[in-house]
């Protein structure tokens, strides 16, 4: 087996790779390095530049280097900017995904497994959030994410291609220090950007339906993400002609921003009370996972916790910017 990570020297492609080559799976990772630090990488794990959307070079590479399993993370993932950009994240997100499928058909690829979102689901009004929740996308990369989704069954069917996708809730954290999130587009980076800058973190509204006012998330570790991955990526190999499946990945547990910033301060040591503003458009009050499918069919569960998620995410922030 060698396995194609697209997108591979990313955050969460880097972790994906590092916890693949660690398990001994064979690896090879393409990454247009537009965010992906080639030094994240494994010494040993061989690093294609290029886009996914390149076809010639998506069939060369799987040619020469035997590939027979794709683990597909490549594309744009900011919420705003997919509002702003639409057509563009349709090109790269669903377009991309396309010249990337029919490339592994024509290699004989036989396994195949999408990096997908939570963001398919929109805002569901129910206390756990399951794989067979109605999927109601409320902006474009949700859209492009669910479209993926269509597009990876679709072609698996055709092709005989098995297939997993798997559903992120709101990842964090670092399995270390140098493999960190070095953006600031997700709740835990964007409070330590507010606290280096001797800013106080913001809560946009605490007037919600929550135990606490504010809106309650699944958060997930992401080495356990990594982990989950690796336990797709099993699964298809042991059964490569399982058909498709899809799956949440999250810890089935919901925090609080309100809670998180909290926690935040205690490992930060800036304890400064948050900023409360107005609701953000969008924004549901509680979001959480039911992680029971993914526990049945991928033997997987969630071990690390919130405290572990911010700890790992500091000292990651810390080495990055300073302090």
């Amino acid at each position: 087996m060698t396995w194609l990570i697209t997108g591979g020297a990313g955050y969460i492609g880097a972790h994906v790779a590092r916890a693949m080559t660690d398990a001994g799976e064979r690896v090879l990772v393409l990454d247009d390095l537009s965010a992906g630090v080639p030094a994240r990488l494994p010494a040993d794990v061989p690093l294609v530049r290029g886009s996914a959307r390149d076809a010639d070079l998506l069939k060369r590479v799987c040619a020469e280097h035997g590939v027979t399993g794709v683990v597909h993370l490549a594309a744009r993932k900011q919420v705003a900017q997919s509002v702003a950009q639409p057509t563009r994240y349709y090109q790269e997100n669903v377009g991309g995904l396309a010249t990337l499928l029919e490339a592994a058909a024509e290699a004989g690829v036989e396994r195949f497994l999408f990096s997908s979102s939570a963001a398919v689901y929109g805002n569901p009004d129910v206390a756990l959030i399951t794989e067979d929740t109605p999927c109601a996308p409320v902006n474009p990369y949700g859209e492009t994410k669910l479209a993926g989704e269509w597009l990876v069954r679709a072609a698996g069917r055709a092709h005989g291609i098995s297939t997993v996708c798997l559903r992120y809730f709101n990842v964090a954290g670092a399995a270390a220090p140098e493999l960190a999130d070095t953006g600031v587009f997700n709740i835990v980076p964007m409070v330590f950007d507010r606290l280096t800058r001797d800013e106080a973190p913001r809560i946009f509204g605490d007037d919600y339906p929550t135990p606490d006012g504010t809106c309650v998330r699944d958060y997930i570790h992401v080495a356990d993400l990594a982990e989950a991955h690796l336990a797709a990526a099993r699964r298809l190999t042991e059964n490569a002609t399982a058909g498709d499946l899809t799956v949440n990945i999250g810890r089935g547990e919901g925090v609080s921003v309100r809670e998180l910033i909290t926690v935040i301060g205690e490992v930060s040591g800036d304890r400064r009370p948050a900023l409360v503003e107005a609701r953000r458009p969008g924004d549901a009050p509680r979001a959480v996972a039911s992680a029971a499918r993914a526990a049945e069919e991928l033997g997987w569960t969630a071990r690390r916790g919130v405290r572990e998620m911010v700890e790992s995410a500091w000292r990651g922030w810390l080495r990055h910017h300073g302090g």
